[in-house]
């Protein structure tokens, strides 16, 4: 019996939806948000926090679990959840992306959203900070699999599509991704093509390895990763292709301009199973949540909201500030004075100024604690505009104000 299920709740106008992914660990009502517990854990944040402004489901990282603390100590532990003391659904990534860092992406700062008429240097870092340190170019992929040295150590691994399946099943998680090959943006069409016909070859392996698993198969939803680059074709061709395999639900991957989003998603989306969940994988700032959802996402995972808190940005909802700048040193009004977190319920500008500009530890938790509210309770907020049929005019108000 399948312990992992999605229905949806109400069909709006066009492709946005309102929905429920049911997991063995409970019910994600989508549109949602998933923050992201990389290593187990969301930087500055408790389990309890999170739930507490509630998150429903987090996603963490595949790769960096499997090099410490390992998947057969997770496995001891009672899955990924129980390890970090999080009692509800959980996500894992395929190593994937992280993959990509090391190899392609290597050293170039490559961001899932490249800036229009942007260099391949540009853009904003989305693996984590510390490889940023590291060394020389660590990833070589072949039809089978990739071979990659650690960031940490050195040491040489090797990632397949059925040693990620089985990394996965150890961790535990309610959701977990085919293995993919996630390529730059920059890079010409015909590797895009070449790459895209490899994670159709490695998700149809990922798919044989979950199902041959007669415990962890039922338990754990798998979703395949649709690519393509910044071709519309391709992603045309590549939600054809694993559509037409059984998996649980569909992961977007890959890198895009914010241009290139809004026509991909909506090709790609009217493709893929309309009775299955969909997931834009690295992508969830305020503006993209609404870009996903009228495009016909349900889930969303960034690293973004929490990196920008530790950096002092955080997010309004007429857009974006830095509270390390100036004008804020005497500012005693809440960050958003219509929003009721911990943070805007009892800090002031001026406070959390002073903790940036002081490199205090509490800076980091109140900033994160704030901007994971916003993304979390945002994407309720759409939710029930979609119920409401109300999202069309939710949507316009919300965007009008804010300036990304």
């Amino acid at each position: 019996m399948r312990h992992f299920s999605f229905s949806i709740a109400k069909q709006g106008k066009g492709l946005a939806r309102a929905g429920v992914i049911h997991t063995p660990h409970g019910d994600i009502e989508t549109p949602a948000f998933t923050p992201v517990a990389t290593k187990a854990t969301v930087k500055a944040l408790t389990p309890e926090m999170l739930a507490g402004i509630g998150a429903r489901v987090l996603i963490t990282n595949a790769y960096h679990l499997y090099l410490s603390p390992g998947p057969d100590l997770i496995e001891e532990a009672g899955g990924v959840g129980a390890f970090m003391g999080w009692k509800g659904p959980t996500m894992t990534d395929s190593g994937g992306f992280q993959v990509f860092s090391l190899g392609e992406g290597f050293g170039k700062k490559l961001s899932k959203f490249m800036p229009e008429q942007a260099s391949p240097e540009e853009g904003v870092a989305v693996f984590d900070e510390e490889l940023a340190t590291s060394h020389g170019k660590l990833a070589i992929v072949d039809d089978e699999g990739v071979s990659f040295t650690s960031h940490a150590d050195g040491s040489l691994h090797r990632f397949t599509p059925e040693r990620s399946i089985e990394i996965q099943h150890k961790l535990g998680a309610d959701i977990i991704f085919a293995f993919d090959e996630c390529t730059a943006p920059t890079l010409e069409r015909d590797y895009q093509k070449e790459a895209m016909d490899r994670t159709h070859a490695w998700g149809k392996r990922s798919l044989v390895a979950h199902r041959q698993n007669l415990e962890k198969g039922p338990e754990q939803g798998l979703y395949g990763i649709v690519q393509g680059g910044r071709y519309a074709d391709l992603r045309e061709e590549s939600a054809r292709t694993l559509g037409a395999m059984d998996f649980d639900g569909y992961g977007i991957g890959g890198s895009f301009s914010k241009h290139d989003l809004i026509g991909i998603l909506e090709k790609v989306n009217v493709i893929l199973p309309e009775e299955k969940p969909r997931h834009l994988l690295g992508i969830g700032e305020p503006e993209d949540l609404f870009l996903g959802v009228a495009a016909g996402i349900d889930t969303f995972d960034c690293v973004l909201p929490t990196r920008n808190a530790r950096n002092g940005t955080l997010y309004t909802k007429r857009g974006k500030i830095n509270l390390e700048n100036a004008k804020y040193a005497r500012d005693f009004t809440p960050v958003d004075s219509e929003c009721p977190c911990y943070t805007c319920t009892n800090f002031s500008k001026a406070y959390l100024s002073h903790l940036y500009r002081s490199k205090e530890m509490l800076a980091g938790i109140l900033g994160t604690l704030h901007n994971t509210y916003f993304l979390v309770s945002l994407a309720k907020d759409i939710r029930q505009s979609i119920m409401d049929d109300q999202f069309g005019q939710f949507r316009d108000e919300f965007l009008k104000n804010y300036k990304a």
